[in-house]
């Protein structure tokens, strides 16, 4: 069919066909004029049928459209909010492997250093995966507060550096540790317990001695968060709280 000025024109010569037609229904009309009225109405009905039919074909394939219209908005809308939501930090994808944390030489005690030996140091040591923006928003809204996602993982990458900066003196040989550096380590080995062997875990002091990070309300309302995305648990004793790093 064509376009819809050219149906209309169509519909409209034969409204008038049948029109003249009747209006010489008044006078005696010849059989032969009455089949030519017949075979127009038909034609008609016929024409209006189809066109009612491809209007019901174009009002489907309008809602087609408006769901594909609707469905390409949806994905518009997730894109631009991944867009605007990239995490500074990416989660740990190999939760076995161990990575050497980056810190400061002001945040690590300073080793005594010998001409003659050379001192083979473990430079590995577990650390707590940064939290995914889903994890972020499964959070309850009380416990986060105000704290923004950036802030959370911004810690989690303080906590890293005291934890790292802890077992750097830690795996040392006391031998080659400053008057500074050999107090940590005792203190570091009084905190031990029989339930503490061979696991990760911070205390307080730590993070006062390690990083720049308050020791304060807000600081506890981050470890509950580390604690609810199981990062961390906490194992108390000796009126010490050990942060564990799970």
């Amino acid at each position: 069919m064509g376009d819809l000025e050219t149906i209309s024109c169509h519909i409209n010569d034969r409204i008038s066909s049948i029109q003249c037609l009747l209006d010489l229904s008044i006078a005696e009309v010849p059989q032969n004029k009455m089949k030519k009225l017949k075979q127009e109405l038909d034609a008609l009905e016929r024409l209006l049928m189809e066109f009612e039919k491809n209007v019901g074909q174009q009002k489907d394939q309008l809602q087609h459209l408006k769901a594909v219209e609707e469905l390409f908005q949806n994905n518009l809308e997730s894109l631009q909010h991944l867009k605007d939501n990239v995490p500074a930090h990416m989660p740990n994808i190999c939760p076995n492997k161990e990575n050497e944390p980056i810190t400061h030489k002001s945040q690590v005690p300073d080793v005594e250093s010998t001409q003659h030996q050379t001192v083979k140091i473990k430079s590995h040591v577990r650390e707590i995966e940064f939290i995914t923006l889903t994890e972020f928003e499964c959070i309850p809204r009380y416990m986060k507060g105000r704290l923004s996602y950036d802030q959370l993982n911004k810690a989690v990458e303080n906590i890293n550096t005291a934890v790292g900066a802890k077992y750097k003196i830690f795996h040392q040989p006391v031998k080659t540790l400053n008057n500074h550096a050999r107090k940590l380590y005792q203190r570091f080995k009084n905190q031990e317990t029989k339930d503490t062997k061979g696991e990760y875990f911070v205390v307080e002091d730590d993070f006062r001695e390690f990083t720049q990070m308050k020791v304060d309300k807000r600081l506890q309302g981050i470890l509950n968060m580390l604690r609810h995305c199981q990062r961390l648990r906490e194992l108390r004793g000796g009126g010490i709280t050990r942060y564990m790093l799970l």
